[in-house]
């Protein structure tokens, strides 16, 4: 599974702007890649495990701002269409890849 994680956070203030690096930072140190900028992806093992993660990340929050988190499955994550870009082919994005945790 994977658990996509949205934000969209204020950087006005200084202390906007505090939130927005500690929130990046908790994002990235717990194993979250980004796939663009404020939309970051975490791959987990199963059901219990997404909850996990999402909880934590409520926990986490910003005091202001939006952030949403959507789960998704790998077949779901797989089958995401590029309109405009490219691919990056240093990530392994299949269904038939091996995975060692």
């Amino acid at each position: 599974m994977r658990v996509i994680c949205f934000f969209d956070l204020p950087v006005l203030t200084l202390q906007n702007r505090r939130e927005y690096t500690k929130f990046r930072k908790y994002l990235i140190k717990n194993g979250f890649m980004m796939l663009q900028e404020s939309v970051y992806c975490k791959l987990v093992t199963n059901v219990n495990v997404a909850d996990a993660v999402i909880e934590n990340l409520s926990k986490n929050k910003p005091s202001e701002g939006l952030v949403q988190v959507l789960k998704i499955t790998e077949k779901q994550f797989s089958n995401m269409e590029y309109i405009v870009g490219q691919k990056n082919q240093e990530i392994i994005n299949d269904t038939e890849r091996l995975i060692i945790l």
